[in-house]
């Protein structure tokens, strides 16, 4: 992770409060591919759609 980005000095936040910033991005990272991953799964389902499949059924043994 690019901690050059965070919009933060790393002088003026020490300690635990460090700690918080770098795990809510970390977090908010994941999220982020958390949601490019589902938007690429539904149009992967969307494409494999087939309308007629399991319309008709052989139900007898």
């Amino acid at each position: 992770m690019d901690i050059t980005g965070l919009g933060i000095s790393i002088p003026a936040v020490t300690g635990n409060a460090l700690v918080d910033t770098v795990s809510t991005e970390v977090l908010a990272n994941s999220l982020d591919e958390e949601r490019t991953l589902g938007s690429s799964m539904i149009k992967m389902m969307e494409q494999s759609v087939n309308p007629n499949l399991g319309s008709n059924v052989d139900i007898q043994a």
